[in-house]
Protein backbone atom coordinates (compact mmCIF):
# COMPACT_ATOMS: atom_id res chain seq x y z
CA UNK A 1 0.00 0.00 0.00
CA UNK A 2 1.45 2.93 -1.40
CA UNK A 3 1.64 6.24 1.43
CA UNK A 4 0.94 9.61 0.73
CA UNK A 5 4.99 10.40 0.55
CA UNK A 6 5.08 7.21 -1.98
CA UNK A 7 2.54 8.83 -3.99
CA UNK A 8 3.72 12.58 -3.70
CA UNK A 9 7.39 11.25 -4.76
CA UNK A 10 6.45 9.18 -8.30
CA UNK A 11 4.22 12.82 -8.91
CA UNK A 12 7.44 14.77 -8.30
CA UNK A 13 8.81 12.51 -10.89
CA UNK A 14 5.92 12.29 -13.33
CA UNK A 15 7.18 15.09 -15.44
CA UNK A 16 10.64 13.93 -16.16
CA UNK A 17 8.74 10.66 -17.13
CA UNK A 18 6.54 12.10 -19.27
CA UNK A 19 8.74 13.61 -21.20
CA UNK A 20 11.00 10.63 -21.76
CA UNK A 21 7.98 9.12 -22.86
CA UNK A 22 6.97 11.67 -25.52
CA UNK A 23 10.29 11.54 -26.99
CA UNK A 24 10.01 7.92 -26.96
CA UNK A 25 6.72 7.37 -28.49
CA UNK A 26 6.25 10.56 -30.29
CA UNK A 27 2.49 10.59 -29.12
CA UNK A 28 1.36 12.68 -25.85
CA UNK A 29 -1.61 10.45 -25.59
CA UNK A 30 0.54 7.27 -25.56
CA UNK A 31 2.95 8.99 -23.08
CA UNK A 32 0.66 9.50 -20.38
CA UNK A 33 -0.66 6.14 -20.89
CA UNK A 34 2.91 4.50 -20.15
CA UNK A 35 3.54 6.82 -17.32
CA UNK A 36 0.58 5.98 -15.82
CA UNK A 37 1.44 2.34 -16.34
CA UNK A 38 4.66 3.01 -14.39
CA UNK A 39 2.83 4.25 -11.46
CA UNK A 40 0.74 0.94 -11.51
CA UNK A 41 4.18 -1.05 -11.03
CA UNK A 42 4.97 1.61 -8.69
CA UNK A 43 1.80 0.81 -6.70
CA UNK A 44 2.16 -3.01 -6.84
CA UNK A 45 6.04 -2.53 -5.98
CA UNK A 46 7.76 -2.72 -2.71
CA UNK A 47 8.78 0.66 -2.98
CA UNK A 48 10.74 0.41 0.68
CA UNK A 49 13.36 -1.69 -1.23
CA UNK A 50 14.15 0.51 -4.27
CA UNK A 51 17.46 2.85 -3.53
CA UNK A 52 16.91 5.57 -6.06
CA UNK A 53 13.34 5.36 -6.82
CA UNK A 54 13.96 7.89 -9.99
CA UNK A 55 16.59 5.46 -12.25
CA UNK A 56 13.81 2.80 -10.86
CA UNK A 57 10.93 4.29 -12.81
CA UNK A 58 12.79 5.63 -15.64
CA UNK A 59 13.58 1.99 -16.05
CA UNK A 60 10.32 0.55 -15.80
CA UNK A 61 8.98 3.58 -18.14
CA UNK A 62 11.49 3.10 -20.59
CA UNK A 63 10.93 -0.60 -20.91
CA UNK A 64 7.14 -0.18 -21.26
CA UNK A 65 8.06 2.56 -24.03
CA UNK A 66 10.29 -0.08 -26.02
CA UNK A 67 7.21 -2.62 -25.82
CA UNK A 68 5.13 -0.12 -26.91
CA UNK A 69 7.52 0.77 -29.51
CA UNK A 70 8.05 -2.37 -30.49
CA UNK A 71 3.92 -3.07 -31.48
CA UNK A 72 4.17 -0.09 -32.64
CA UNK A 73 5.88 -1.23 -35.76
CA UNK A 74 3.73 -3.60 -36.44
CA UNK A 75 0.34 -1.00 -35.99
CA UNK A 76 2.24 1.52 -38.29
CA UNK A 77 2.72 -0.50 -41.42
CA UNK A 78 -1.64 -0.78 -41.35
CA UNK A 79 -1.32 3.23 -40.46
CA UNK A 80 -3.65 5.23 -43.47
CA UNK A 81 -0.97 7.38 -45.40
CA UNK A 82 2.24 9.08 -43.34
CA UNK A 83 2.70 8.76 -39.61
CA UNK A 84 3.73 12.25 -38.20
CA UNK A 85 4.36 12.51 -34.02
CA UNK A 86 1.95 14.06 -32.44
CA UNK A 87 3.33 17.84 -32.26
CA UNK A 88 3.66 20.38 -28.76
CA UNK A 89 2.73 23.65 -28.66
CA UNK A 90 5.40 26.42 -26.52
CA UNK A 91 4.99 25.62 -23.01
CA UNK A 92 3.47 22.32 -22.93
CA UNK A 93 5.49 20.58 -20.04
CA UNK A 94 5.67 17.54 -21.90
CA UNK A 95 8.24 18.88 -23.55
CA UNK A 96 10.51 18.63 -20.73
CA UNK A 97 14.52 20.26 -20.63
CA UNK A 98 15.34 22.42 -23.09
CA UNK A 99 18.39 24.30 -21.26
CA UNK A 100 20.97 22.62 -23.60
CA UNK A 101 21.04 22.69 -27.48
CA UNK A 102 20.66 18.40 -27.59
CA UNK A 103 17.87 18.98 -25.61
CA UNK A 104 15.64 21.33 -27.74
CA UNK A 105 17.05 19.35 -30.21
CA UNK A 106 15.84 15.97 -29.28
CA UNK A 107 12.46 17.54 -28.98
CA UNK A 108 11.93 19.22 -32.05
CA UNK A 109 9.74 17.80 -34.87
CA UNK A 110 12.29 16.93 -36.89
CA UNK A 111 14.09 14.80 -34.80
CA UNK A 112 11.16 13.07 -33.72
CA UNK A 113 10.44 12.60 -36.86
CA UNK A 114 13.77 11.31 -37.59
CA UNK A 115 13.74 9.08 -34.68
CA UNK A 116 11.21 6.81 -36.43
CA UNK A 117 13.82 5.07 -38.66
CA UNK A 118 15.62 3.74 -35.26
CA UNK A 119 15.31 0.42 -33.21
CA UNK A 120 13.70 0.92 -30.40
CA UNK A 121 17.39 0.52 -28.10
CA UNK A 122 18.88 3.32 -30.34
CA UNK A 123 15.55 5.54 -29.36
CA UNK A 124 16.11 4.95 -25.89
CA UNK A 125 19.80 5.44 -25.71
CA UNK A 126 19.84 8.66 -27.45
CA UNK A 127 16.83 9.93 -26.04
CA UNK A 128 18.26 9.23 -22.87
CA UNK A 129 21.49 9.95 -23.12
CA UNK A 130 20.31 13.64 -25.43
CA UNK A 131 17.81 15.35 -23.79
CA UNK A 132 18.44 13.54 -19.82
CA UNK A 133 21.82 13.47 -19.77
CA UNK A 134 22.44 9.99 -18.25
CA UNK A 135 25.73 8.61 -17.91
CA UNK A 136 26.26 5.46 -20.59
CA UNK A 137 26.66 3.30 -17.20
CA UNK A 138 23.03 4.49 -15.90
CA UNK A 139 21.62 3.79 -19.65
CA UNK A 140 23.50 0.60 -19.97
CA UNK A 141 21.48 -0.64 -16.73
CA UNK A 142 18.34 0.57 -17.86
CA UNK A 143 18.04 -1.44 -21.17
CA UNK A 144 20.45 -4.33 -19.72
CA UNK A 145 23.29 -3.51 -21.59
CA UNK A 146 27.27 -4.03 -21.34
CA UNK A 147 28.19 0.19 -20.85
CA UNK A 148 30.45 -0.44 -23.69
CA UNK A 149 26.96 -1.56 -26.07
CA UNK A 150 25.14 1.41 -24.70
CA UNK A 151 27.86 3.77 -26.33
CA UNK A 152 28.14 2.05 -29.47
CA UNK A 153 24.27 1.97 -29.82
CA UNK A 154 24.49 6.02 -28.76
CA UNK A 155 26.68 6.66 -31.75
CA UNK A 156 24.94 4.40 -33.98
CA UNK A 157 21.37 6.36 -32.80
CA UNK A 158 23.57 9.77 -32.89
CA UNK A 159 24.96 9.03 -36.43
CA UNK A 160 21.73 8.08 -37.90
CA UNK A 161 19.96 11.27 -36.60
CA UNK A 162 22.78 13.62 -38.03
CA UNK A 163 23.12 12.00 -41.22
CA UNK A 164 19.46 13.06 -41.74
CA UNK A 165 20.10 16.34 -40.92
CA UNK A 166 22.85 17.58 -43.45
CA UNK A 167 21.13 21.19 -43.45
CA UNK A 168 22.00 24.34 -40.88
CA UNK A 169 18.93 24.91 -39.37
CA UNK A 170 18.75 29.21 -38.93
CA UNK A 171 17.70 30.81 -35.68
CA UNK A 172 14.02 31.28 -34.67
CA UNK A 173 13.51 34.87 -35.71
CA UNK A 174 15.38 34.20 -39.15
CA UNK A 175 12.78 31.23 -39.65
CA UNK A 176 9.72 32.80 -38.20
CA UNK A 177 10.38 35.91 -40.90
CA UNK A 178 10.56 33.20 -43.73
CA UNK A 179 7.87 31.59 -42.50
CA UNK A 180 5.75 34.84 -42.59
CA UNK A 181 7.31 35.52 -46.40
CA UNK A 182 5.66 31.64 -47.01
CA UNK A 183 2.70 32.45 -45.69
CA UNK A 184 2.69 35.80 -48.02
CA UNK A 185 3.30 33.67 -51.50
CA UNK A 186 1.06 31.11 -50.68
CA UNK A 187 -1.98 33.67 -50.44
CA UNK A 188 -0.66 34.86 -53.61
CA UNK A 189 -1.76 32.36 -56.16
CA UNK A 190 1.62 32.46 -57.73
CA UNK A 191 3.68 29.58 -57.91
CA UNK A 192 7.31 31.15 -58.81
CA UNK A 193 7.52 32.79 -55.25
CA UNK A 194 7.50 29.66 -53.55
CA UNK A 195 9.58 27.82 -55.28
CA UNK A 196 11.78 30.73 -54.75
CA UNK A 197 11.35 29.77 -50.95
CA UNK A 198 12.44 26.03 -50.94
CA UNK A 199 15.23 24.04 -51.25
CA UNK A 200 15.48 22.13 -54.41
CA UNK A 201 14.20 18.85 -53.07
CA UNK A 202 12.14 20.45 -50.51
CA UNK A 203 9.17 17.95 -49.03
CA UNK A 204 5.94 18.20 -48.13
CA UNK A 205 4.36 15.43 -45.66
CA UNK A 206 1.15 15.12 -43.77
CA UNK A 207 -0.53 12.93 -41.38
CA UNK A 208 -5.04 12.34 -41.88
CA UNK A 209 -4.37 9.61 -39.95
CA UNK A 210 -7.35 8.25 -42.36
CA UNK A 211 -9.66 10.73 -40.92
CA UNK A 212 -8.59 14.29 -42.79
CA UNK A 213 -7.64 13.75 -46.32
CA UNK A 214 -3.75 13.88 -47.03
CA UNK A 215 -1.73 12.42 -49.72
CA UNK A 216 -0.37 9.45 -49.03
CA UNK A 217 3.01 9.93 -50.57
CA UNK A 218 5.08 12.58 -49.91
CA UNK A 219 5.48 15.66 -52.24
CA UNK A 220 9.26 15.95 -53.48
CA UNK A 221 11.01 18.70 -55.10
CA UNK A 222 10.51 22.35 -55.07
CA UNK A 223 7.77 23.19 -57.63
CA UNK A 224 5.55 19.94 -56.91
CA UNK A 225 5.35 21.33 -53.01
CA UNK A 226 5.32 24.71 -54.15
CA UNK A 227 1.86 23.79 -56.50
CA UNK A 228 0.82 21.85 -53.52
CA UNK A 229 0.76 24.19 -51.09
CA UNK A 230 -0.72 27.47 -53.30
CA UNK A 231 -3.32 25.02 -53.95
CA UNK A 232 -3.93 24.30 -50.00
CA UNK A 233 -4.33 28.46 -49.24
CA UNK A 234 -6.76 28.44 -52.07
CA UNK A 235 -10.12 29.26 -51.17
CA UNK A 236 -12.79 26.83 -51.83
CA UNK A 237 -16.42 25.97 -51.01
CA UNK A 238 -14.82 22.38 -49.97
CA UNK A 239 -12.18 23.23 -48.14
CA UNK A 240 -14.37 24.94 -45.69
CA UNK A 241 -16.98 22.83 -45.56
CA UNK A 242 -14.43 20.24 -44.52
CA UNK A 243 -12.60 22.43 -41.42
CA UNK A 244 -15.59 23.67 -40.74
CA UNK A 245 -15.75 27.31 -40.84
CA UNK A 246 -12.38 29.79 -41.84
CA UNK A 247 -9.33 28.90 -40.02
CA UNK A 248 -7.65 31.37 -38.34
CA UNK A 249 -3.52 30.98 -39.63
CA UNK A 250 -1.35 31.67 -37.00
CA UNK A 251 2.79 31.47 -36.80
CA UNK A 252 3.18 30.00 -33.24
CA UNK A 253 5.73 27.70 -31.64
CA UNK A 254 5.50 24.41 -31.75
CA UNK A 255 8.14 21.37 -30.24
CA UNK A 256 10.60 24.53 -30.45
CA UNK A 257 10.59 25.86 -33.52
CA UNK A 258 8.00 28.78 -35.34
CA UNK A 259 5.21 26.74 -36.90
CA UNK A 260 2.21 27.72 -38.38
CA UNK A 261 -1.17 26.65 -36.54
CA UNK A 262 -4.88 26.85 -38.52
CA UNK A 263 -7.65 27.25 -35.85
CA UNK A 264 -11.09 26.99 -36.39
CA UNK A 265 -13.61 28.21 -33.68
CA UNK A 266 -10.60 27.57 -30.65
CA UNK A 267 -10.09 24.07 -32.32
CA UNK A 268 -6.78 23.64 -33.89
CA UNK A 269 -7.21 21.68 -37.09
CA UNK A 270 -3.52 21.37 -38.37
CA UNK A 271 -0.10 22.05 -37.13
CA UNK A 272 2.64 22.50 -40.25
CA UNK A 273 6.20 22.33 -38.57
CA UNK A 274 8.24 23.93 -40.93
CA UNK A 275 12.05 23.04 -41.03
CA UNK A 276 13.83 26.50 -42.42
CA UNK A 277 17.35 26.11 -42.89
CA UNK A 278 20.19 28.26 -44.59
CA UNK A 279 19.35 27.14 -48.21
CA UNK A 280 15.85 27.64 -47.70
CA UNK A 281 12.48 25.77 -46.69
CA UNK A 282 13.77 21.92 -46.65
CA UNK A 283 10.95 20.62 -45.19
CA UNK A 284 6.71 21.20 -44.40
CA UNK A 285 5.81 18.42 -41.55
CA UNK A 286 1.79 18.51 -41.39
CA UNK A 287 -0.14 16.83 -38.60
CA UNK A 288 -4.11 17.36 -39.35
CA UNK A 289 -4.91 13.86 -38.08
CA UNK A 290 -7.64 15.33 -35.06
CA UNK A 291 -6.63 12.08 -32.57
CA UNK A 292 -3.59 14.02 -32.29
CA UNK A 293 -4.04 17.74 -31.87
CA UNK A 294 -6.48 17.23 -29.00
CA UNK A 295 -3.38 18.12 -26.49
CA UNK A 296 -2.66 21.33 -28.81
CA UNK A 297 -6.02 22.54 -28.92
CA UNK A 298 -6.51 22.98 -25.14
CA UNK A 299 -3.24 24.43 -24.94
CA UNK A 300 -4.10 26.66 -27.01
CA UNK A 301 -6.94 27.36 -25.26
CA UNK A 302 -5.37 28.28 -22.34
CA UNK A 303 -3.02 30.54 -23.61
CA UNK A 304 -2.71 34.14 -24.97
CA UNK A 305 -2.43 34.01 -28.52
CA UNK A 306 -2.66 37.61 -30.14
CA UNK A 307 -4.50 38.13 -33.96
CA UNK A 308 -4.34 35.71 -36.41
CA UNK A 309 -2.28 36.79 -39.57
CA UNK A 310 -5.07 35.83 -42.05
CA UNK A 311 -8.02 33.95 -42.35
CA UNK A 312 -7.58 31.22 -44.61
CA UNK A 313 -11.27 30.62 -46.87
Amino acid sequence: MLTAQDVDRFEAARPRLEAIAYRLLGSASEAEDAVQDTFLRWQAADVDRIEVPEAWLTKVLTHLCLNQLTSARARRETYVGQWLPEPLLAGDPMLGPADTAEQRESVSYAVLTLMERLSPNERAVYVLREAFGCPHREIADILDLTEAAAQQVYHRAKKHIADGRTRTEVDEAAARRVIEEFLVAATSGRTEPLVRLLTEDAVSVGDGGGKVPARAKAFEGARAVATFMRGLFKPSKAKLALAGGSPDIHVTTANGAPAVLAVVDGRVIGVMCVEVTTEGIAAFLNQVNPDKLDRATRRWAAGDHGEPLFSAY
